[in-house]
């Protein structure tokens, strides 16, 4: 249970004592640059409108940003602490570091990986004191993006996967596409990378190994990445497919994923019923709920890979 001093009695906006409470605190953490989530504050904002949290009126938001140094993430943290936050809503890699440092605040999350394989979580269902939040880790659909880079390439017979073995849930995806490629008779090659120096590595085995396909494990450095990452595939006339739409924004071919914008919308939802007095332990840890496939047209030229109507069908966002 959150203690006392932490829950917030929210009165009802409509009476006019309301005016007089000054604004409660919300403490936004992420280990990543403002720029990288410049699409996702926004409806992070949306959501709590929706829950009449207002900004300025009901709520302030302190936005703290590490700037992809995950050794800024302490004094982050202290400073939010400080200044009386009532929530933290803590993004990507910094929720490790957060959670396991077990803050005297409710914390709200949204990661990409794993929240049980990083040991944040016994089950999604049964999340720690304090905490609860949301996974953008969909394994299985991993084997969704096999089947649809088989669709587009009939006759391929190599797939070459890239991913990060330090993100939390790597061993999920990998064996989902391990299924997924025995069923259709591929041989897959796995090029692993956690750092630049790295990807680069992984990326002349990827050429090496003459793979007529890649697909990418979604995370924050294949994010950071993906504009290299799509140059390498389209260079090499190679379909690319990754798990969120940044990527197919980017060059790859297509995406199939969680609607990250959903997501964040939908974390909302956690800090509105934090600050109402419900103990976040209390609510699940949540996967995505809308998914989207997005097809680039234009990489689809560029690489000679036809797109098939039947295909074209089913994308919830074409790019020309």
């Amino acid at each position: 249970m959150i203690p006392r001093r932490f829950l917030l009695a929210m009165p009802a906006l409509a009476t006019p004592a309301r005016a007089q409470v000054p604004p409660v605190r919300i403490g936004w953490l992420t280990a990543q640059r403002e720029a990288s989530l410049a699409t996702f504050i926004p409806a992070l904002r949306l959501g709590l409108a929706e829950r009449n949290l207002v900004e300025g009126r009901d709520i302030e938001i302190l936005f703290r940003f590490g700037d992809d140094s995950m050794a800024r993430v302490p004094d982050l943290l202290g400073d939010l602490l400080r200044a009386q936050v009532r929530v933290l809503v803590v993004q990507g890699a910094a929720v490790a570091q957060v959670v396991r440092g077990r803050p005297p605040v409710p914390v709200a999350f949204v990661v990409s990986s794993d929240p049980v394989a990083a040991g944040l979580a016994e089950s999604l269902s049964r999340p720690p004191a304090g905490v609860t939040g949301i996974t953008f880790l969909s394994a299985e659909l991993n084997a969704k993006r096999v089947e649809l880079l088989r669709e587009l390439r009939p006759h391929m017979t190599r797939l070459a996967v890239l991913s990060n073995p330090t993100h939390p849930g790597d061993a999920l995806e990998r064996e989902a596409v391990e299924g997924a490629a025995a069923r259709l008779g591929l041989a897959v090659q796995f090029h692993h990378a956690r750092t630049a120096e790295e990807l680069q590595t992984a990326l002349a085995g990827i050429a090496a190994g003459q793979a007529e396909a890649i697909t990418v494990f979604s995370d924050g450095f294949a994010l950071q990445n993906r504009a290299a990452i799509a140059r390498f595939a389209m260079d090499r006339r190679m379909p690319l497919a990754a798990g969120w739409r940044a990527f197919a924004e980017a060059g790859a071919l297509l995406s199939y994923g969680p609607r990250l914008d959903d997501s964040y919308r939908r974390l909302a939802h956690f800090v509105a019923r934090i600050l109402r007095g419900t103990p976040p332990e209390d609510m699940p840890i949540e996967r995505p709920r809308v998914f989207e496939l997005a097809v680039n047209l234009q990489t689809a030229a560029a690489i000679g890979t036809p797109v098939p109507t039947s295909l074209l069908a089913r994308a919830d966002l074409v790019l020309e």
